[in-house]
């Protein structure tokens, strides 16, 4: 079934949004194991010139699978729409070039998103996603070879680290220690992610988050251990889809500052500010073209120097 939208499909999973790690390549195709109103799905998409085309295997419906995987790449945004707006702004104008069909790659679980933009942070996307895939692995639910993510439930009871395996076990031998957050590479986030699964366990309810305000959701999450202003704002992009955020790390500093204010050393709190202000529901994906843009064009490098 192919979903007439122009998306950029490899693209957009090897972005390093912080929804998720990439889906698993088979041959021309992604694939990844979804709950969709609690039900394991397959899903197994690749790209057709410049559109979609996706097979399902569960037990929902055509319509079920169409909505939850446009939702899930973003499909009803009007990338033409949006590449106008790029083009009516100078400093934006030749995103679109650069970046064409890249999409949101938005979360299909947004706990996931939560623990993976904790894990991202001070982090490379290449270490970060193994992660997420490793925990998976070890604590998610398998359906046929694909793994979904563990609950906040199962996460809050993981052991943290070798020492803590071993002491609460009967392992005899701490070499044997493989079952903790630590040996997944998480390092210094393993208290905070096991904290963050305490709260979305027994204090938080991650829907209430949707119903929210962006600027009520934003001091909420903040509140998760482990979470500052950028990851507040990944998670609220990337996890809940609030379009007005604008993550901002040293990199969007950089990338602003030259692009708008003559390359002015101002803070990342005032980038982030700047840019919910000038781009306003645009913000999020106006971030993520800019960096990339970046990347493609040759700024980041101009700019590292």
């Amino acid at each position: 079934m192919i979903i007439k939208a122009p998306i950029d499909l490899e693209l957009t999973q090897f972005s390093g949004q912080t929804s998720q790690p990439p889906w698993r390549q088979v041959d021309e195709s992604f694939r990844q194991a979804v709950l969709v109103d609690g039900k394991p799905v397959i899903f197994d998409v690749r790209q057709s010139g410049e559109f979609l085309d996706f097979n399902f295997e569960g037990e929902i419906s055509k319509s079920d699978a169409v909505s939850k995987l446009s939702y899930i790449y973003d499909l009803d945004f009007d990338l033409n729409k949006f590449y106008k707006y790029l083009h009516n702004h100078a400093e934006l104008a030749e995103m679109s070039e650069f970046c064409n069909g890249l999409r949101l790659f938005l979360a299909p679980d947004p706990f996931e998103c939560v623990i993976s933009s904790i894990c991202s942070a001070n982090n490379s996307i290449k270490r970060w996603t193994k992660s997420i895939s490793d925990m998976k692995e070890k604590w998610g639910n398998e359906h046929d070879g694909y793994y979904t993510f563990p609950k906040s439930s199962v996460l809050r009871n993981v052991y943290l680290d070798d020492e803590d395996e071993f002491n609460s076990s009967d392992i005899e031998d701490i070499c044997s220690c493989k079952n903790n957050l630590k040996e997944c590479g998480v390092g210094y986030r393993a208290p905070y992610m096991r904290k963050a699964s305490d709260l979305f366990t027994l204090e938080m309810g991650l829907s209430e988050i949707s119903n929210m305000s962006y600027d009520e959701a934003f001091e909420t999450i903040l509140e998760v251990p482990g979470v500052g202003p950028k990851v507040a704002d990944c998670i609220l992009l990337y996890g809940f889809n609030f379009r007005q955020a604008f993550p901002s790390d040293v990199w969007i500093k950089r990338i602003v500052s030259y692009l708008y204010f003559d390359g002015k050393d101002i803070s990342v709190s005032k980038v982030r500010e700047f840019g919910m202000e000038e781009f306003g529901d645009n913000a999020g994906y106006v971030q993520l073209y800019m960096f990339h843009y970046a990347r493609r064009s040759g700024l980041m490098a101009k700019l590292k120097k």
